[in-house]
């Protein structure tokens, strides 16, 4: 996502425009990192993001219109992953984190988070990224709590080639999130 896409992820993920709305900073950063790249404005941290040499986001387009969004980057290069205290690294492998992900209301269960995630993953292979985590929960048959809803679930992740490596000490909706992981390496053609 470039800064010219900025209003197509807007448009997914705020289309009200709302100061106060999350703009899918506040997972990624901490309030001390939203202050410094966007002044205090969660606007403005994210539009310092896409104007860095390797943005950590996609947006995904149906018929031309933007219907989802995916936050992706290096864990390294996210500091509420790196200071986190209940997801922790497995290994010392520099993986790609996905933090968010968010299909545009009236789009979903229609196939568009499955390319979504394929996009990002294409993204990352892109980058060299020797693997891509994402931390959803198993909803077990359970409703997820929509306001929650851009951890993922087991299976939309399952759906794109990631496996269950392990759990975190986080929850969201009540339920454990998992560690899921897709090595790269075979996209590489290594």
């Amino acid at each position: 996502m470039t800064p010219d896409r900025f209003e197509d992820f807007a448009d997914v993920i705020n289309p009200n425009r709302r100061a106060t709305h999350c703009w899918c900073v506040s997972h990624r950063l901490r309030a001390e990192d939203i202050a410094a790249l966007g002044g205090g404005s969660r606007e403005g941290a994210m539009r310092a993001l896409c104007d860095r040499e390797v943005p950590p986001e996609v947006v995904t387009y149906l018929d031309g219109r933007p219907v989802g969004w995916c936050n992706i980057g290096a864990r390294a290069d996210n500091p509420r992953l790196v200071h986190s205290t209940k997801i922790h690294p497995l290994d010392d492998l520099p993986v790609w984190s996905v933090v968010c992900v968010v299909v545009r209301g009236g789009h979903r269960k229609q196939g568009g988070t499955t390319a979504l995630l394929q996009g990002a993953v294409a993204y990352a292979v892109s980058h060299s990224a020797p693997a891509v985590e994402a931390y959803p929960v198993d909803t077990e048959g359970k409703r997820m709590d929509t306001t929650m809803a851009f951890v993922g679930t087991r299976a939309m992740f399952e759906r794109v080639g990631f496996e269950v490596v392990g759990e975190t000490e986080a929850t969201a909706s009540g339920m454990r999130r998992l560690v899921m992981r897709r090595m790269l390496s075979r996209e590489r053609g290594l």
